[in-house]
Order: structure tokens, then sequence, then C-alpha cells
């Protein structure tokens, strides 16, 4: 068990919840940082948690402050800061004020905090496949090698965000080495899914939601790479603990269409309106790249990038490196849709 302080920011996010439920598992000292600390019911999954108590602070901090010293005193005295904070949605308006600023201004703002503080040795920075492609490919294997080169504030602005916010943490680190005394981590996580220590729906998991709901015309050629938000939790903590770990780690444990994703819902008992007809074909393809553009603009992106593209990819490195190991996709979409229903976001399975 750990006595050493750690700061998690965003603290109150769907990956970083899980970040500050497992540190404060292994006997850290957490410190978090939210945008209202004084908001009880928007910290009050964070409070409950075991360990809580008498090891987590949590401190305001806001992304779009983009005030000079914002995050001191959240790092301050800490031996290691994991950054997840920064915007997640597909379609927003205004994308730079939106998305790209508060990730950008957000990293940096943490970066300069941590090199105030002098105390900290390693950050571990939550980016994304969204920093490795746009567009995924079956022609290529992407590993921690690829960047995203593609998204621009029109093309997949989300993309263009975490592309940037990375780009920002590996600049800072390398371009002032004397300015700092600690060394950067990424974590570049698929698409994260899996039970919410809050109530609210997170934007990955909303799409089990829509799925049951009716929101898809049919089964479109939609494959995404899937991975538990606990294994990604647990991704950071590891990269924390690994003296030897470095660069960046994609992680993503399982690849998943759309047609595979409803029969396992089927299989597990949901029902609902999931999707039958099957737009999965070329001709559907060219239907659905049509429709895209009645779409709000960044989920028209998405989906003409997306659209029959198999992402494929090696997840070598943080198993050989950090020691990882993923859980079986059966586990966890079976835990993400009882606890969808155990919220309330959903009927529970038919028996």
């Amino acid at each position: 068990m750990s006595t050493a302080s750690v700061c998690v920011t965003g603290a109150s996010g769907f990956i970083a919840s899980h970040l500050v439920a497992q540190l404060l598992a292994r006997g850290y000292h957490v410190r978090g940082t939210v945008r209202r600390s004084s908001d009880a019911a928007a910290t009050a999954h964070l409070r409950a948690l075991p360990g809580a108590a008498s090891r987590l602070s949590l401190v305001d901090a806001d992304l779009n402050a983009a005030v000079a010293g914002a995050f001191d005193a959240a790092v301050a005295g800490c031996a290691s800061v994991l950054h997840t904070a920064s915007p997640y949605a597909l379609h927003v308006k205004d994308p730079q004020k939106d998305l790209v600023d508060p990730a950008v201004q957000g990293t940096r703002g943490v970066l300069q905090s941590c090199a105030s503080a002098g105390t900290v040795r390693r950050v571990v920075v939550t980016s994304s496949m969204a920093a490795i492609t746009d567009e995924p490919s079956s022609d290529h294997v992407l590993s921690e090698a690829d960047w995203n080169t593609r998204s621009t504030l029109a093309r997949n602005p989300y993309y263009l965000s975490k592309t940037l916010a990375e780009r920002e943490a590996w600049r800072f680190v390398e371009s002032a080495p004397s300015l700092s005394s600690f060394d950067v981590v990424t974590i570049n996580p698929f698409l994260v899914v899996g039970p919410s220590l809050s109530p609210g729906v997170n934007t990955s998991n909303q799409m089990f939601v829509d799925l049951l709901r009716g929101a898809y015309p049919g089964i479109l050629s939609l494959t995404w790479g899937l991975v538990d938000v606990r294994d990604v939790a647990l991704a950071h903590i590891l990269a924390m603990e690994t003296p030897t770990a470095r660069g960046r780690y994609l992680c993503a444990a399982h690849t998943l269409s759309m047609r595979e994703l409803v029969a396992r819902l089927r299989a597990l008992g949901y029902r609902g309106k999931l999707p039958r007809i099957g737009l999965d074909h070329a001709v559907g393809d060219v239907v659905v790249r049509g429709l895209s553009y009645l779409q709000p603009r960044g989920i028209g992106s998405y989906l003409r990038t997306h659209i029959g593209r198999t992402p494929r990819f090696d997840n070598g490195k943080i198993q050989r490196e950090l020691g990882l190991t993923f859980r079986p996709v059966e586990t966890t979409l079976a835990d993400t849709m009882a606890d969808l229903a155990r919220w309330g976001h959903l009927p529970a399975a038919a028996s």
C-alpha cells in the first residue's frame, strides 16, 4: 500500500472516477480536480468511494479558465499527475473554442503547474486513438508510431483536439527539458466502455442506449476498437508505477462490428429496438455516406471517415511493458449493460 500523493485532473469523469477508485484501493492519497468541488451532486460518487474520507481531496480547476497557475494548488507536493481532463464530443457549436482550446491550453496549463511544483516526476496523459488516426484502414496495423495528420476543425474536430493536446505534451517536455523535472507517458485508448461510477451516461456508453432505443436506421458498417474503462484506469496506474514506462501506449482490447455487437446484446437478453435491417454492405455504405451530410457536422464527418473501415491495431507494447491484461469482451459488455440498467438508463435484460 502506498501513501504517496497523486493528482487526477477531471476527477469526476468516466475514466478518472475509476482511476480515483483504484488509486484509493492501492492506498494512495488522491487530489482530484473538478470544476466545482462545492457541487455535491457532481462529486457524491467520488466522496462515497472507500478510503475517500481520509485520502481524497477535491480542488477546483477548470480547463476552460485558461488562467496561469490554475492547477498549481492541485499538483503541489504530488509526485505523479494523471491528466485525464479533456472535452469529449463529436459535434459542438464552435470546435476551436469548445474542443481544441480547452484540450491544448488545459494540457499546457497542467504541465506548467507540474514544472512549477518541482515535486512531480511523472505525468500520465490520457490521449486517445483519435491522436493515432481518424480514418482506420484494414490495410494498416495501427501502433504507437502512428499519428493522426488528417483531422481539421471541419473534419473530426474532436480527433484534432486530442492530437494537438498530445502533441503539446510532447512539445513541452522535449523543447524545454531543463524546465521540467518530470517525464510524460501517454495512454491512447480506443472506444472506452464499461460500468460507470456516476449516474450519468458517458458519450461512449450512450451508444448502447441509442442502439436499444432505435436511434440507428439499420446495422451500419461501423467497427470499433473497444476497451474496458477499468482496464484503461489500470493502464494509467501501471504507467505511473512502472519506472521504465516510456512514450505512448495504444490501449485497445477487441475489435467489434455493429453487427457483432447487436448479436451479443441479443444473446445477453436485450431486445428493445435493436436494428435489424442490414446496411453493412457496399450499397448501404453509399447510402449512409450520403445521409451523413444531413447529420450535424461533427457526426457527419465521423461517419464518412469510419463507415466501411475496420481498425486493426497492435496492443503488444502495453501488455509487454506494463503487464496489462485486458478483460474479455463478454465481461465488458455484460457489466456495461447491467450497469446501464442499474442506473435506469435501460430496462434490465429479459430473463
